[in-house]
């Protein structure tokens, strides 16, 4: 037997493995083949047949997590998980960090179009195609093994022997092939640009060999991907390409070819992308429909768009439908994956953030607490997934009020994130973030500067001094500084926050109003009133125009414009902007809030320093009506207001209807655990009088 002959039986039996699941065996068979072409003299100068091809990239961790923050000043991501539903557009870097992206073989989305080894036929008497062809092979053999590396490696010496020869010969493979397999590799090894200009020539390669409308299908399937996962978010390019598509797969192969179903799956996660869930979710269930049909239940990419479908339902708020979908999900995964693989952990993940939707919070910790099992079981302890559920636990626990809790797991999460995460990048800054807010929760404002600090010097060194998100930090600073009554620091902070919130957002914009609001806040503590009252006014024209004349941020202004000419003894100013305070709560808030009880009291207690006693009486008894129809007869809210009124009647020596309201505040007070001082009387604190009625006197 010739060698041609020789070479061409290996190639056969090395299919025959192929096709019967033996990958071993098949790269074993190519890899001999390779050894009697040419004397094998070239073919393994730079590795021993065993050993793997070293190549120059070395692929980039890759992961996705993201998560929910505590605070409404927290930078925020939006978390999309799995390899069939990312996209994540967090980083900036396509194509040296892929951190944020799952790219796993178990699911489709048409990037290994030609995936089928190559035979040699009787046709073929060149010898370097034949060579070609075996190199081809042998990198697909590897590719079924996980090893792109040095498949890379093997293909792009497949097309360095196939190099200037254009023409399409039959029993040999042809550089379309070998540059969608060269493209495939880059992909998985997160090298997006190499991967874009490999699958950018086989485009070329289709029309300079002549091949087939379905190749060049596949060609454009490919690239829009790779834009759909570009961080320039080149998502309109994507949707042409994945257009284009998916005519010529429907009008070649027929709407119900598993190939369309998988186009179809690729344009749902655009439309899911743009938030446009309905159109999502009728594209999703069309391609779960043809997979169904064509792969059967149990396919792991039936399960992908399973999961698709479902994370569009939870989108949509539809948590029924999600977590029947999630759960389906999870028996395929369990039985194709087996039970510790990432993919059941993030399911778990996904099913805990809807009962904890659902107020169901035990049940969404102890499927939080699955997550975190099964994904160290399956990463390791130091991975951004299992950074990513210690941060949700951490969110469920600050949400029950645990902060002990809460505090401990975003810290392990934290700790997690140094190790795996470059050391400024945005899931840090969150974390921190979130510890800060549970230390100025527990009134630790130190701690919470210390660690919104660190956040704000991390983002200068990404963004520059002037980027928006550094506002929102020099804002939350500038809160503890003002808690810890260190006014001059606080003023600076919120000026600096305001001078880049105005040269982003203008003049006229919500969080402008706020940060006015906030410096108002500071003058008014160091009684530079004139000023102060500037800062109320401008947020207040401001909210006016933004958010209409009824609403609760306007009526925060009314309220503290209010304040400042009662602090410099403009009662019926004061006043004036107390009444539209009281209004627009009312309108906003509803007619028993506490916000209008409480202006009724500062109202009430107006008119009492000013002698008005019947305009005061009006107001307090309007407030404990509220706070009888809101908490009942015994709370100690009640208590308070009776407290008022009962010095009102004191102050116009009406005995019995003082000592009324005191008893009744007094009994109020001593159920509900209060002291004895509680009660004031007049003004003052009554500390030798018995609140209680004394003991009758022994009969003489």
């Amino acid at each position: 037997m010739d060698t041609t002959a020789f070479v061409s039986l290996l190639n056969e039996v090395g299919i025959s493995h192929v096709q019967n699941g033996k990958i071993g065996e098949a790269v074993r068979c190519f890899r001999r083949a390779l050894s009697r072409v040419n004397g094998g003299s070239s073919l393994f100068s730079n590795s021993s047949e065993k050993g793997k091809i070293a190549n120059t990239s070395t692929p980039p961790p890759l992961s996705s997590s993201v998560r929910v923050e505590v605070d409404s000043a927290s930078d925020s991501d939006s978390e999309l998980i799995l390899a069939v539903d990312d996209a994540s557009k967090s980083d900036n870097n396509n194509s040296n960090k892929a951190l944020y992206v799952y790219q796993r073989d178990e699911y489709d989305e048409g990037m290994y179009a030609y995936s089928l080894p190559v035979h040699i036929d009787g046709t073929c008497e060149d010898d370097t195609r034949v060579s070609a062809t075996i190199l081809y092979n042998l990198g697909q053999g590897l590719v079924r093994q996980g090893h792109y590396e040095e498949a890379l490696d093997w293909f792009q010496r497949a097309l360095t022997d196939i190099q200037g020869s254009q023409q399409k010969l039959a029993g040999a493979v042809n550089a379309v092939a070998i540059q969608h397999n060269i493209g495939h590799c880059c992909y998985r090894l997160g090298q997006y640009d190499e991967a874009m200009k490999h699958y950018h020539n086989a485009l070329v390669a289709v029309c300079g060999l002549g091949l087939s409308e379905l190749d060049l299908a596949a060609s454009l399937n490919c690239i829009a991907v790779l834009y759909f996962h570009n961080s320039s978010n080149e998502v309109e390019k994507a949707t042409e390409m994945f257009g284009r598509c998916l005519e010529i797969r429907q009008r070649i192969l027929g709407p119900d070819h598993v190939d369309v179903a998988t186009v179809l799956n690729n344009i749902g996660r655009i439309h899911y992308l743009r938030n446009e869930y309905s159109e999502a979710l009728r594209v999703y269930k069309d391609a779960l429909r043809i997979r169904r049909q064509q792969l059967g239940s149990e396919n792991i990419d039936v399960a992908a768009t399973i999961y698709n479908t479902g994370q569009t339902h939870h989108q949509m708020g539809e948590l029924n439908e999600a977590m029947s979908l999630y759960q389906e999900f999870l028996t395929v995964a369990k039985a194709r994956l087996g039970s510790e693989h990432r993919d059941v952990a993030i399911m778990y993940k996904c099913t805990a953030q809807i009962h904890q939707e659902r107020n169901e919070f035990d049940i969404a910790k102890q499927m939080f607490e699955k997550a975190l099992t099964t994904g160290r079981a399956a990463l390791g302890n130091f991975h951004p997934e299992v950074a990513s559920t210690l941060n949700k636990i951490g969110n469920l626990s600050y949400e029950l009020g645990d902060m002990t809790s809460a505090m401990s797991y975003y810290k392990e999460g934290l700790k997690v994130e140094r190790v795996v995460l470059e050391p400024d990048h945005p899931h840090i800054m969150v974390t921190l973030t979130n510890i800060a807010q549970i230390h100025k929760q527990r009134g630790n404002y130190v701690a919470a500067v210390r660690k919104y600090r660190e956040v704000h010097m991390m983002q200068v060194r990404i963004s520059g001094p002037n980027h928006i998100d550094i506002a929102a930090t020099l804002s939350s600073m500038g809160l503890m500084k003002y808690q810890m009554k260190e006014y001059n620091t606080a003023f600076e902070l919120y000026q600096e926050a305001l001078r880049i919130r105005r040269d982003h957002l203008g003049e006229s914009h919500a969080d402008v109003a706020s940060t006015l609001n906030s410096i108002g806040l500071v003058l008014f503590k160091q009684e530079q009133f004139d000023v102060a009252k500037q800062c109320f006014m401008e947020s207040l024209r401001i909210r006016r125009k933004i958010l209409g004349a009824n609403h609760r941020d306007v009526a925060i202004l009314w309220y503290n414009i209010a304040t400042i000419f009662l602090e410099i003894g403009e009662d019926d100013e004061a006043m004036k902007y107390y009444k539209e305070t009281l209004r627009v709560e009312r309108h906003a808030l509803g007619p028993d809030h506490h916000d209008v009880v409480l202006t009724l009291q500062h109202m009430g207690q107006v008119h009492q320093q000013r002698g008005e006693l019947d305009q005061a009486l009006e107001y307090f008894r309007e407030a404990l009506a509220i706070e009888r129809k809101k908490n009942g007869d015994v709370h100690v809210a009640v208590a308070k207001m009776l407290n008022l009124i009962g010095n009102i009647h004191l102050q116009r020596a009406e005995v019995n209807d003082f000592m009324n309201c005191y008893t009744e505040a007094s009994r109020i007070y001593k159920r509900q655990g209060q002291p004895q001082e509680t009660l004031v009387i007049a003004g003052y604190k009554f500390y030798a009088l018995s609140k209680n009625h004394p003991e009758c006197a022994a009969i003489a």
